[in-house]
């Protein structure tokens, strides 16, 4: 979960780290309004930096790189 004293870390820092280091799927989780928002990537092999896939507000469903599918406006607000 992103927050106000990691923005820089976690939007920039660690995506470049995590795609040297070769990891294939990134998510990054943020709020909007308390609720969560997932920001997903995948690693592009020819140069290695992550390609956005998806962002999803209301249900986060995917079959890469496993199946899954949370409801996210179930989740419970951060207070």
């Amino acid at each position: 979960m992103v927050s106000e004293d990691s923005v820089d870390r976690d939007r920039e820092t660690k995506p470049r780290k995590y795609a040297a280091a070769g990891i294939t799927h990134y998510w990054r989780v943020e709020q909007n309004n308390g609720l969560p928002v997932v920001y997903v990537y995948e690693l592009e092999s020819t140069t290695k930096t992550y390609v956005p896939t998806g962002i999803f507000h209301n249900r986060l469903k995917l079959t890469v790189p496993f199946l899954i599918d949370i409801d996210l406006t179930a989740v419970n607000r951060r207070r």
